[in-house]
């Protein structure tokens, strides 16, 4: 199942609110996937050195939940090299997924 956020609504800024988002999960027939609009991220997500995107990708690690973030990132991309190569690398796995749009969602989740 997966639980897809709208697009207004409070921010991803901490491991508390990841945990909080998580938790939301944890009923009979919850989502194990949940997708995460760019714009309900935290800008603090994007720079890698606040350490903010590697403590909420680790809950959902820990939770065994796959966050998927939906939506254009390349302005982050085209600003860090270590950003880029993240996103690359996590592109490669399953837990945590960036995808650009719907489309690219329903090929690499749905």
């Amino acid at each position: 199942m997966i639980l897809r956020l709208e697009l207004d609504g409070p921010l991803l800024r901490t491991a508390d609110d990841a945990m909080d988002l998580i938790a939301t999960t944890f009923v009979p027939g919850g989502a194990e996937t949940i997708v995460v609009p760019v714009a309900r991220l935290d800008p603090d997500f994007f720079r890698l050195s606040s350490g903010v995107a590697g403590e909420v990708a680790q809950k959902f690690a820990n939770y065994r939940r796959r966050l998927v973030i939906l939506g254009d990132v390349s302005v982050y991309v085209a600003r860090s090299d270590a950003f880029r190569d993240w996103v690359r690398e996590v592109n490669r796995g399953r837990d945590l997924l960036f995808v650009a749009d719907d489309a690219e969602l329903r090929e690499r989740v749905e």
